[in-house]
């Protein structure tokens, strides 16, 4: 806990069995309780889960790493979280920075926080392809002029989150897919919430998961129709379902029939 305020810490996973050990021994002692949820990976991630006392759920398919988030903030809020902070299982990113993510987004100043790579200078030091690296830049200025906000980047996948946040943003009109993360963060601004950043170190190393140049192109291309969306809602031209009051929120009476939990 910080403050008093209870502290879960999510895994969106899929075959993430080689480092998953290895992330949550190095969880700091503030954290209240960790979930994962296996997205139907073809290893033993759901296994070692249990075994090492994460509350585990595993859908029943590969649905996407959008909607796997989607669990995992439902089961965050069920199990009581005031604070939840998203963790790669891969070992991508550090878990000794979820004690300073999680005090930020406690301290009552922000409602997001991001764990940036760019801050820093770190991103390429830990092995972000070249190509990776432009086009997070050339995307970040893109949605810095268009949204108004003056981010590092809106990439990174290790973020914190006020209940408050994840209880009024319409969540479940994202994306199945990777640009759910930037779609959160569009949401945010949208609906007035408060971001800040820290500088993280991030380690693109063998056993992190990564897209392919494919994977990559598709989500540069959401983020321009995430923020085309987001002018066209400022302008009163068009309002998304993903930027309006009314879009689908988590519901915590809700669960899924494609979920098992161990």
């Amino acid at each position: 806990m910080i403050d008093g305020k209870r502290i879960a810490v999510v895994m969106p996973a899929y075959n993430a069995e080689a480092t998953l050990e290895q992330t949550v021994c190095e969880l700091p002692d503030i954290v209240d309780v960790t979930i994962l949820v296996d997205d139907c990976s073809s290893d033993q991630t759901a296994a070692l889960a249990q075994k090492l006392g994460l509350r585990t759920f595993v859908h029943d398919a590969n649905y996407g790493y959008g909607r796997n988030q989607q669990t995992c903030y439902r089961e965050a809020l069920a199990a009581g979280a005031d604070i939840v902070v998203m963790l790669h299982p891969d070992y991508q990113y550090t878990p000794a920075l979820v004690s300073a993510l999680a005090a930020m987004a406690a301290s009552g100043v922000y409602d997001m926080v991001l764990a940036s790579r760019i801050l820093g200078g770190g991103a390429l030091r830990g092995g972000m392809p070249l190509y990776k690296y432009v086009a997070n830049r050339f995307l970040t200025a893109f949605q810095n002029l268009v949204i108004g906000s003056k981010l590092s980047e809106y990439h990174t996948g290790f973020r914190a989150f006020t209940r408050k946040l994840l209880q009024a943003l319409p969540l479940l009109e994202n994306s199945d897919d990777f640009v759910f993360d930037n779609q959160m963060i569009a949401q945010a601004v949208m609906f007035g919430f408060r971001i800040g950043e820290i500088s993280c170190p991030t380690s693109y190393h063998q056993k992190a998961s990564s897209i392919n140049f494919k994977r990559s192109v598709q989500y540069g291309l959401g983020v321009l129709r995430t923020t085309l969306r987001f002018a066209a809602c400022k302008l009163g031209v068009h309002c998304s379902p993903m930027f309006d009051t009314s879009g689908r929120k988590i519901d915590l009476q809700y669960y899924s029939e494609t979920l098992q939990v161990l």
